[in-house]
């Protein structure tokens, strides 16, 4: 089954829907982060690049271009995979499921990350935050919203017309 689904889903949606929501969580993310919390706004891509670059990137005041792309692109590469699985929930349900099932994966997500990274990264707990949740949510539900309305782009029109 899964490989039909598989089959059927619209990859370009897919990109497109990875990186609406990966846009949409860094920006609320950064901008929650800094406002609710008064830290710098460049840690939350500190804390991905840390993913691959290890803990002292978090204190590490040298090399911050360097860290934020590669945070971003972490970020992204994350971003895409996490929209894949939505997308292959989501798929052809509508946008309305779409929107409230990609919250819900979303408030999943948050949850798997948080408590598996811990596990290998003991540092990420300290993001444990409202900041953090509500961007998650929000990146569910733009993955889920923007998959729906772009899926049927890639349909053929031949015979439909």
């Amino acid at each position: 089954m899964l490989n039909a689904i598989q089959k059927n889903m619209s990859w370009r949606a897919v990109l497109i829907a990875g990186l609406a929501a990966g846009t949409a969580f860094l920006v609320v993310n950064i901008l929650l982060m800094s406002l609710l919390f008064n830290v710098d706004p460049g840690l939350s891509l500190r804390y991905i690049a840390s993913l691959v670059m290890g803990q002292g990137v978090l204190t590490q005041t040298d090399n911050t271009t360097v860290i934020a792309v590669v945070g971003v692109v972490i970020h992204y590469i994350l971003s895409l995979i996490f929209a894949t699985v939505v997308a292959v929930v989501v798929h052809r349900w509508g946008l309305l499921v779409g929107i409230i099932g990609g919250a819900i994966l979303g408030l999943a997500l948050y949850g798997i990350n948080l408590y598996t990274l811990t596990v290998f990264f003991t540092w990420f707990f300290a993001l444990n935050n409202t900041a953090l949740l509500l961007s998650h949510v929000l990146f569910g539900a733009v993955a889920g919203g923007v998959y729906e309305l772009f899926d049927h782009y890639d349909e053929p029109i031949e015979g439909k017309l």
